[in-house]
């Protein structure tokens, strides 16, 4: 199904080369003066010099042909050169209906689908959750879902910190202290006390003799596992376990799910080979001991360092094992581009190991590579995020805190006979994840932003619950219709004219639905969830007005009632398909 604004560029290509002109200059768009016009284009203005005309007479000359458009109801020219349109409410229920009828709402599948992999949520084991891994798993979750809704294969992977100095660490901590077996409660005490012991320093601030000591054990420990020691294994195996079914349990309450649960270790064994053949074209060199690649390139705006491939000591890097990793994915998975969602402070390092897998020749030319950094998430001290204690919060314990917020909500407007405490409970569940969600992801993903979870989770404005309150009352509404057990009898491609007719509103919100999948191919495109939440906030805002200015259940004509409804449908379903891509769902009631 073509989109409407190809429809109308479409249209508008036609009229500009009718008049002899360039039909490039035809291009219509979405107006930003909605009092004046619905769609507007400005081609006549562009082309005002190279014609050697004034703009406002090639406008009129345009406006004469689209008047022979049955899709407009309106167009004309008005100074200084600007042709304004707007649609006929026949043509755009003709739109919507066939829209209503496809399954995908319209959304074209791709001829060519691709296999994508997003890197997202990148746990290090051995550790709880905390709110440091709140956006990469809600971004990429997001982001993996709208590139599935485009027809794409999306492959999304934790990519799980499991091999590095952390398990050297653990290994030795647990040692010292006698332990063989141990909980994940006990590994919540271990790593943090294993990585202060490590870090002690003296008055001069440097390392202590005994942190120095404990951390050249851990580094022993590390490569021993990395080796292949029996003993270290088994102990790593048990962490694995413990830490694994924890990062589940805390990615579900999220609502996040991957694909693959592969971790640094899974990419070792292609190191050795992948280092080799970089050594033996020239690719990788060595510089001070250590290995390194270049990565400047021809037109660089600044300096580069070389990426740091492996460190005088023979240990391995961050870019090392991100560039296996690749190397694993090309062989089993064969992807056409990869999305990497991580902290913006880290982009030199993805851009660095970017160059060096198009060097090394591990991904091909035409493979996208893609790094969506994200900002940080603030208190509203304008300060990254803390506990009232000042540490850093557990992602389950931010969670639990939104849920209670929400729970408070529903008790201050339903009392017990309404809703039981349980179903309470689980609608705050439901509710608590959407705000979190939305609150994230209304958002410009490489912007910092301040988490306030009063407003977050109000059922007023630009939230979560606003958005989920607009798809629980349509909800209603249709319930109630639907339980009298009428049906529409009136002509698909005609049904939604009287809702237009009815009030501005009407017309306002089926214009806006008629853009549903322009705003999704934008998002992907532009890897921007943001578009989206901006997008159902408009909807929900039109949906409100338009329930305002009529009377639905009680209209008496039914020809009204029944377009009524058949708006109403179309408006949930759109809703309810764009917050399946950001990750959260609407409950029954609320």
């Amino acid at each position: 199904m073509d989109r409407i604004a190809d429809i109308l560029n479409s249209i508008c290509r036609e009229a500009f080369s009718d008049a002899g002109y360039d039909p490039a200059y035809g291009k219509a768009g979405v107006s930003n003066r909605p009092d004046l016009c619905e769609y507007q284009c400005n081609g006549a203005m562009a082309l005002a010099k190279t014609a050697h005309k004034a703009p406002l007479i090639i406008a009129e000359e345009i406006t004469e042909r689209l008047k022979a458009y049955p899709q407009f109801s309106k167009v004309e020219a008005v100074r200084p050169g600007f042709i304004n349109m707007d649609l006929d409410k026949a043509f755009l229920s003709s739109y919507l209906a066939d829209m209503d009828r496809d399954e995908r709402l319209g959304l074209p599948l791709p001829e060519e689908p691709e296999t994508i992999i997003v890197d997202y949520g990148g746990a290090n084991v051995a550790k709880p959750l905390h709110i440091g891994h709140l956006r990469s798993a809600i971004i990429g979750e997001s982001v993996k879902r709208i590139g599935r809704a485009m027809g794409h294969h999306m492959i999304g992977d934790v990519h799980l910190g499991d091999w590095g100095l952390q398990m050297g660490l653990i290994i030795e901590e647990l040692r010292d202290r006698g332990m063989e077996d141990f909980t994940l409660s006990d590994l919540e005490e271990i790593y943090p006390a294993a990585s202060a012991r490590s870090k002690e320093k003296d008055e001069s601030g440097q390392l202590t003799p005994e942190a120095a000591a404990f951390r050249d054990r851990a580094l022993e420990a590390t490569a021993a596992l990395q080796n292949g020691d029996p003993q270290c294994r088994k102990v790593w195996e048990h962490i694995m376990e413990l830490s694994l079914a924890d990062l589940r349990r805390n990615y579900d309450s999220l609502g996040v799910s991957f694909e693959l649960w592969k971790g640094e270790s899974d990419a070792q064994k292609y190191i050795p080979d992948m280092i080799a053949d970089m050594e033996s074209r020239g690719i990788a060199y060595e510089s001070e001991g250590a290995l390194v690649v270049d990565i400047a390139e021809e037109g660089d705006s600044r300096e580069y360092p070389p990426c740091l491939i492996r460190k005088s000591d023979g240990a391995s890097l961050y870019a090392t094992t991100d560039l296996a990793t690749m190397v694993e994915r090309e062989q089993l998975y064969h992807p056409d581009a990869y999305i990497y969602i991580a902290d913006l402070r880290q982009s030199l390092h993805y851009l660095s190991f970017f160059r060096v897998a198009r060097k090394a020749g591990i991904v091909s030319p035409s493979e996208k590579l893609t790094f969506l950094g994200f900002g940080t998430m603030n208190g509203k001290d304008g300060k990254p995020f803390k506990t009232r204690e000042g540490g850093v919060m557990r992602l389950s314990a931010l969670i639990e805190e939104i849920n209670e917020k929400v729970f408070e909500r529903i008790r201050q407007t339903r009392t017990t006979d309404e809703i039981s405490d349980e179903e309470a409970e689980s609608i705050a569940r439901t509710v608590g994840l959407a705000a979190l969600k939305y609150g994230d992801l209304s958002n410009q993903a490489s912007k910092d932003y301040i988490f306030d979870i009063d407003r977050f989770t109000s059922f007023e404005g630009n939230t979560g619950p606003y958005i989920l309150y607009t798809i629980v009352r349509i909800g209603s509404i249709l319930e109630k219709y639907e339980s009298s057990g009428r049906e529409p009898q009136t002509d698909p491609k005609e049904l939604l004219v009287a809702a237009m007719e009815a009030a501005d509103s009407g017309k306002s919100l089926a214009l806006s639905l008629s853009r549903y999948q322009e705003v999704i191919a934008s998002a992907w495109e532009e890897t921007a969830p943001h578009k989206i939440c901006q997008y159902i906030y408009e909807i929900s805002n039109e949906f409100n007005s338009f329930y305002h200015d009529v009377k639905i259940l009680s209209e008496q004509d039914e020809r009204k009632q029944e377009s009524y409804i058949a708006l109403l449908r179309l408006t949930r379903r759109v809703l309810k398909s764009c917050i399946d891509m950001l990750g959260f769902e609407a409950p029954d009631r609320m």
